[in-house]
């Protein structure tokens, strides 16, 4: 398999304190690879730091075999091949949400407002959300937010998408509606790296499921390893915890 992106002893400090240390994985094309851990494990800080939301302290981030962390990469180009859904939607509030899908692929891809329509009204119907292609976000559910949110940054056609908890901030009966497009995507062969709380829905999607405990990872495998014959006890105590 190809492998898209390699991380090699990966560190983040915020101050004097350590959040991430010697982290190491892979993620492979097509790979649905979800990570999991308690709330200040790193998980978010991994995901936001592959996207160069934070810039790593130490070690490599290889895409496609060259470190995106090297000074001459083209960080703007690496950007655009990775979408981002965020837990708190990231929408702008004063535009519906067809110009939310438009303006990414205008400003940053440069295509033609009519190109970009057209790609964002099929990801918006792919999601579900045709029906209010022009409804500002304040008009919108949670749930019909993050999939404003997930149309948004497939219009953006990347290669890898990120998802960083995006069920935590809705309601309970929002969340499936989230899942059931995420379901959708998993058939579709993009390449997923998802930070999730919610365990039935990894262990259902995941090729790979990476747990994450105190800044480490602490164990990775198939979710047939993690959530069936884990190692380590601490894993264990934390899949009974939940």
């Amino acid at each position: 398999m190809e492998k898209i992106i390699e991380i090699r002893h990966l560190s983040k400090f915020f101050g004097t304190h350590e959040v991430l240390r010697d982290i190491n994985f892979d993620v492979e094309k097509g790979e649905i690879v979800s990570i999991i851990g308690s709330s200040g494990s790193g998980k978010s800080t991994l995901l936001r730091c592959i996207n160069l939301l934070e810039k790593p302290s130490g070690g490599e981030i290889l895409y496609h075999g060259d470190n995106i962390l090297e000074n001459n990469y083209d960080i703007y180009g690496y950007r655009t091949r990775l979408g981002m859904v965020f837990q708190q939607f990231n929408l702008f509030n004063n535009h519906d949400a067809l110009n939310n899908c438009t303006v990414g692929q205008i400003k940053v891809l440069r295509r033609s407002k009519e190109e970009a329509k057209a790609t964002a009204e099929k990801y918006l119907q792919w999601v579900g959300m045709e029906q209010y292609i022009y409804a500002k976000p304040r008009q919108l559910s949670g749930g019909q937010k993050q999939r404003v949110a997930i149309a948004r940054a497939l219009s953006m056609e990347p290669e890898v998408m990120l998802f960083d908890e995006p069920t935590s901030s809705l309601d309970p009966e929002m969340v499936s509606e989230v899942l059931r497009v995420m379901r959708q995507l998993t058939k579709t062969g993009l390449t997923m790296l998802i930070v999730t709380h919610e365990m039935g829905f990894a262990k259902e999607i995941s090729d790979k499921v990476v747990f994450m405990d105190d800044g480490i990872i602490a164990e990775e495998g198939t979710p047939e390893q993690i959530f069936h014959s884990p190692k380590l006890d601490r894993t264990r105590e934390f899949l009974k915890s939940i």
